[in-house]
């Protein structure tokens, strides 16, 4: 077991295969388990600055990816939760909120904590897929360059070998 595990991380050690595993961990961020991409970005960038794009468009596919898979089993979740209970009305409050904003909401798939459960609540609604998956993109993006490049920007010599 010790000896698959370790095999596993060198795989996906960074540079050597380094956008392979910005994608693995902005995709596993991007769903409901905790976890933070940027700091992984920001390492591949920092060993390797030519890849700056590359990464970021990497992780940007990625994370939305994951986002599209919270989308998915949101709307899972709903058909199986039509089925035995009825929303509080503070959780309709939320949904009537996410209804009126529609798609351009998944914009803000990007924050932390709520960014995660708003795609699966956007699947929950049944919001239109590609529409969100536009949205998702655009507010993913935006975040990674925002906070490598304000990263490289503050810290220009960390990591440095």
């Amino acid at each position: 077991m010790e000896a698959w595990l370790h095999s596993i991380l060198a795989a996906m050690a960074l540079p050597q295969y380094g956008l392979s595993t910005v994608f693995v961990v902005s995709l596993v961020s991007a769903t409901l388990l905790p976890m933070a991409s940027v700091p992984v970005v920001f390492g591949l960038v920092k060993v390797a600055p030519e890849l700056f794009w590359p990464a970021i468009l990497v992780a940007t596919a990625g994370n939305t990816l994951g986002g599209c898979i919270s989308y998915w089993m949101g709307y899972g979740a709903e058909m199986a939760y039509e089925q035995i209970a009825r929303p509080k009305p503070s959780t309709e409050r939320a949904l009537a909120w996410l209804r009126k904003w529609g798609p351009p909401a998944c914009l803000l798939s990007w924050l932390p904590v709520v960014g995660d459960p708003l795609c699966a609540v956007a699947g929950w609604l049944k919001l239109p897929f590609w529409p969100c998956t536009l949205y998702m993109a655009v507010g993913k993006f935006l975040r990674y360059l925002f906070y490598v490049g304000g990263a490289l920007w503050f810290f220009p010599g960390a990591l440095q070998l």
